[in-house]
């Protein structure tokens, strides 16, 4: 009989991950905004700039999808039992707004490893730095946690533990309410996120959704665009970083309502599907950057 999959700590804290180059287009980036529902209105002249290239504007959540290390658990070696993990937690900074293209590239790490003990599975933190490549100027730094159902007691420390932002308990300032696509799935898979989860029945079925989900990262930006609308005036520039808690998925076609609380330059969202009352992220935190930082990375 095969050995279970069991997580050894230290060979995941020294990967060997490959640096990825990879150069983006403007055509890369109006296809990630249309995917995450801009251009919905094609006259919009706030959601224009996302997906005209004139003048073009590149959405703060666009580093997701750029300089991906690829299904690095799917290898045996990790350890890792891929069909029981979820996405817990992303999030990103940015060190600059992002040009209309550019050739980047990405260096990932495992942070840590944490054990939440047998039956209750384990936590594995990443990071990608992602750099200029021709200068190695910072463009942007991702953080993700990966809940591995699967893992837990495999002997790892317990903490410390990210803790979550907490979201304030008056009424939000706003909510935004966003439609998605009924093909969205489908869009956001040409990002180069072609797990069939998103886009074939009976693959979704084996995992017991009545239909193909939608990604969380294409949920994350949909959120990221509610920040604009509701805090931004539509100016990528003024989203230092932003980070979020996954809950639950949500089915293309359906409405997202994220609610919007503004703190100074913090602003605090969670996102709900008010039909089914379903929580889909939840934490969510925004950093703005200050009027004079912004003029000077410009």
């Amino acid at each position: 009989m095969d050995q279970p999959l069991r997580i050894d700590r230290d060979r995941l804290l020294s990967w060997p991950f490959e640096d990825v180059v990879q150069r983006y287009t403007s055509k890369d980036a109006m296809l990630y905004a249309l995917g995450v529902g801009l251009g919905m209105d094609p006259v919009d002249r706030e959601q224009l700039p996302f997906v005209y290239e004139k003048d073009l504007r590149v959405l703060p959540t666009f580093p997701v999808v750029l300089c991906h290390p690829g299904a690095w658990n799917a290898d045996p070696a990790s350890g890792i039992v891929r069909n029981q993990v979820l996405h817990g937690e992303q999030g990103v900074t940015l060190h600059r707004p992002l040009p209309p293209q550019a050739t980047l590239r990405g260096r990932t790490r495992i942070v840590d490893v944490i054990d939440k003990g047998e039956g209750r599975g384990a936590l594995v933190y990443t990071e990608r730095r992602i750099v200029d490549d021709s200068t190695g100027d910072p463009v942007a730094t991702l953080t993700a946690t990966s809940f591995c159902r699967a893992n837990g007691g495999f002997g790892g420390p317990s903490g410390p533990v990210r803790q979550p932002h907490p979201i304030p308990e008056r009424p939000a300032d706003a909510v935004v309410h966003l439609p998605t696509l009924p093909q969205a799935a489908l869009l956001y898979r040409l990002n180069a996120d072609y797990n069939p989860l998103h886009a074939d029945p009976d693959v979704a079925a084996k995992a017991g959704f009545p239909r193909p989900i939608l990604h969380g990262l294409c949920t994350f930006g949909v959120a990221g665009h509610a920040i604009l609308q509701a805090a931004c005036g539509y100016d990528p520039a003024r989203i230092a970083s932003i980070e979020t808690r996954f809950s639950a998925p949500l089915f293309p076609g359906e409405t997202i309502s994220v609610e919007v609380w503004r703190d100074g330059g913090v602003i605090s969202f969670r996102a709900w599907v008010q039909a089914r009352q379903v929580k889909v992220l939840d934490n969510g935190k925004v950093c703005l950057r200050a009027a004079q930082d912004e003029v000077s990375r410009r």
